[in-house]
């Protein structure tokens, strides 16, 4: 059913890092993407694959993990993704790349999601620094990053406090609790 792999679809920040990611499972990921809508059609998004050592360091050292987590530098060596999918557009294809990058990250997620991964998407990396060390063409802009991996960390979902505090945070057994509005809350009755 769609709602319970919405649900299990959570952001996930600490993985089982010796669980590779294959090649394979990466393009079955990006063929969703491809097959989602994309507005006018353009489909201008595209992607660069890291599933090696190497090529996920220099993409780590450039994200900025977890805001709400001021004392938290991000996951460890040993749960670290076992892959990245950094999204970029193709500028001379268009500029306006309306909504695509959330309708493929969010098939992405759920293609991830159904296959036992998790996943994280990263707004906030250095994207001058990321750009260089990946050497991306100038044609391309990158919008975004999706780390991947094996979740390693137990995420749980709450209603949001009186006190209207949408900020996540972990518990003493390092449980990650995200407070969510309340259905009821969305719904303007005019």
């Amino acid at each position: 059913m769609l709602k319970d792999l919405v649900l299990k679809n959570r952001t996930y920040r600490r993985f089982y890092g010796e669980e590779g990611i294959s090649r394979e499972t990466l393009l079955e990921l990006i063929e969703l993407a491809r097959l989602s809508s994309s507005g006018a059609n353009l489909q201008q998004l595209k992607y660069i694959i890291s599933n090696t050592p190497e090529k996920n360091q220099m993409i780590f050292e450039e994200l900025k993990w977890a805001a709400y987590l001021k004392d938290w530098e991000g996951p460890v060596e040993e749960e670290r993704p076992s892959a990245y999918l950094v999204m970029v557009a193709d500028r001379e294809i268009g500029s306006n790349i309306y909504w695509n990058h959330g309708i493929a990250c969010q098939s992405i997620l759920l293609g991830a999601t159904e296959k036992g991964l998790g996943g994280c998407m990263f707004g906030g990396f250095n994207k001058e620094n990321l750009k260089k060390k990946l050497q991306v063409p100038d044609r391309y802009e990158i919008l975004l990053v999706i780390a991947l991996g094996k979740p390693k960390e137990e995420v749980v979902l709450e209603d949001l406090g009186p006190d209207g505090d949408i900020k996540y945070w972990r518990d003493e057994k390092g449980v990650h609790h995200v407070p969510k509005r309340r259905l009821e809350d969305l719904i303007l009755d005019l």
